[in-house]
């Protein structure tokens, strides 16, 4: 799956980690900044989207594209397609560029909306990455856990990043019966849900 990642793809990966580059060091204002998870993450995330079972697989937060693309590895390798969702308009748009350029559209469906306003469309699924404001984590694990496959697997980013502001949530999902769970110290710290 990484060793033979298209060229389209690795260039536009290429683009987005030196914009994110350019937003942090420039003190860019936060919700316009990419924010985009590290090339680490990106792996972590598709080798989990490659081993996760039958049903949909969705990205709650999509920003520019860059874990998207990860993701689309992932699809790619298995057959599957993914659904992401992105309520910021300039990032949407931001997507739909990396999407057309990276040429991915054939496994990826890009839905301009707030993902809660959809969840009870979703159906089965077999892996969800969560990357959205801290705020929604909570409604949106809520949201997603029931409708989660058995094996069926949710990652959340900044779990170590962002754990002040997450610690209800992660504590929510680290004593939850229906999954198991732990924090796994790569990036800014994901949290891995597994359906039981």
């Amino acid at each position: 799956m990484f060793h033979e990642i298209p060229k389209s793809v690795l260039e536009r990966m290429h683009v987005l980690e030196q914009i994110d580059a350019q937003d942090r060091a420039s003190g860019k204002v936060r919700l316009e900044r990419l924010r985009q998870v590290p090339p680490e993450t990106g792996r972590f995330i598709a080798l989990w989207a490659a081993a996760s079972p039958s049903g949909s697989i969705i990205e709650i937060g999509t920003s520019a594209g860059y874990s998207t693309l990860w993701l689309a590895l992932a699809c790619r390798a298995t057959g599957r397609t993914l659904t992401t969702y992105e309520i910021l308009a300039p990032k949407a748009r931001l997507a739909r560029e990396t999407f057309e350029q990276a040429e991915v559209l054939d496994v990826v469906n890009l839905v301009e909306s707030d993902f809660l306003q959809h969840s009870v469309e979703i159906g089965d699924v077999g892996f969800c990455f969560l990357d959205a404001e801290k705020e929604v984590y909570e409604a949106c694990y809520e949201q997603v856990v029931p409708k989660l496959v058995t094996g069926g697997i949710l990652i959340a980013d900044n779990a170590l990043s962002h754990q002040e502001d997450l610690q209800p949530m992660l504590d929510r999902a680290l004593a939850d019966p229906r999954v198991d769970a732990m924090i796994v110290p790569i990036g800014k710290g994901e949290l891995v849900c597994r359906k039981r």
